[in-house]
């Protein structure tokens, strides 16, 4: 059995060719790259958080009666809502997602409403607030020019601010540019196979991302070759590990960190080859501050700072675990596991044209199982697939 290759220094490593039928594909991160203009695209750590940090510093948190707010066409321009804050100098203009969730507080529909004259929309606003069962509401203002509304909130929502999670992700990552092991990834060679770690990180390539209602960090350590096996023809079997996190301090989504060990990501950002896939969400209820602090911030530190001794012996102790050694056996192997009969078929002759032989050990079964489950196109479907294959990883014991 082969011990587990980590280095120390980020010292280029040789070229190691990925198997990406191995595994899941996660997508997630190349979402957030579609979908992100230049804007809201940052080329370190530090410029992101000066960026975000600056933004909290400018804004303030209220929590208000919800009849005390009034609601008012603008002064300025009649066919845009201004809010009258009890004590506040001027009237907030709320902005596309304030306006969202103020319309959803009261109970109101937030398309029909932007459809309507500002004053007719207003009146209905007004109206809400007036009968607010919760009869509190927390505002977020920022100091913009002009003052916004950036957020509207119940009373009990907690806030964690987006530069407290890049704060954080600092203390392990540095700037994020290569200055500690963690570092944006490098990029998949299509044409060998190889992943790269030494790229240029630059508005195409960056995975640290800002907008005026979130953060998104995608970080790995692709210097630091991990070797967990062999593939077929008999070269090693090569892991990274990887985290990526996301909040809004504005509600938009929740606050969330991913860690995970993978063997490649391309230039579109997608995840190759994913293991021990690990997430921890933390919804912004009144002790979101407090689980950031115990269980958030303490996994993501935990993560970065351990030894992959563990993810390796498990590794090594799936391929070693021969469950099968007949037909008869593989599919009763499968199928005692809730797969039907057409999909163990596909698991079985996924293994054999990738591996040149048929399925025998549990790791063998599961990268059968994760093959499958990319074919799927379905999400619930594919999920279920996948858990089913974590659930065998969960059951071996190195």
């Amino acid at each position: 059995m082969m011990s587990p290759a980590l280095s120390t220094s980020p010292v280029r490593q040789p070229a190691y060719r990925a198997d990406l039928s191995r595994g899941q594909r996660i997508g997630r991160v190349s979402s957030e790259w579609f979908s992100r203009p230049a804007d809201e695209r940052y080329l370190s750590l530090g410029d992101l958080h000066r960026t975000v940090k600056a933004r909290a510093d400018r804004s303030q948190a209220r929590t208000l009666e919800s009849r005390a707010v009034r609601v008012e066409a603008a002064r300025d321009n009649p066919e845009r809502l201004a809010l009258v804050l009890p004590g506040a100098a001027e009237p907030v203009a709320p902005t596309h997602w304030s306006f969202g969730q103020l319309a959803s507080l009261v109970g109101a529909p937030a398309g029909y409403l932007r459809h309507l004259p500002a004053p007719i929309a207003g009146m209905n606003l007004q109206y809400g607030l007036a009968h607010h069962r919760a009869e509190m509401v927390k505002t977020y203002t920022t100091e913009n020019g002009r003052t916004e509304l950036r957020a509207v909130t119940g009373p009990d929502y907690g806030r964690i601010h987006d530069h407290e999670l890049v704060e954080a992700v600092m203390r392990i990552a540095g700037n994020g540019t290569g200055d500690t092991r963690w570092k944006v990834p490098g990029v998949l060679d299509w044409g060998t196979m190889v992943h790269n770690p030494h790229v240029a990180i630059t508005k195409e390539t960056t995975t640290l991302y800002a907008s005026d209602r979130d953060v998104f960090l995608f970080l790995v350590d692709d210097t630091h070759p991990i070797e967990a096996g062999r593939l077929a023809d008999g070269s090693p079997d090569v892991y990274f590990r990887g985290f990526y996190c996301w909040n809004s301090e504005v509600g938009s989504r929740t606050l969330g960190v991913a860690s995970f060990y993978f063997r490649a990501v391309c230039q579109n950002r997608n995840i190759w080859g994913a293991e021990n896939f690990e997430e921890i969400t933390i919804r912004h209820s009144k002790y979101a501050a407090s689980r950031f602090a115990q269980e958030a911030a303490p996994a993501l530190e935990s993560f970065a700072e351990s030894s992959a001794s563990g993810f390796v012996a498990v590794i090594q102790a799936a391929r070693a675990q021969i469950v099968a050694r007949s037909d008869e056996e593989r599919s009763e192997f499968l199928r005692k596991r809730g797969f039907s009969k057409p999909d163990t078929a596909k698991i079985i002759d996924a293994v054999l044209v990738e591996e040149g032989r048929p399925p025998e050990s549990v790791f063998d079964f599961v990268q059968g199982i994760t093959a499958i489950a990319r074919t799927e196109k379905h999400q619930d479907a594919r999920l279920d697939m996948e858990l089913k294959a974590k659930r065998l990883m969960d059951q071996v014991a190195p």
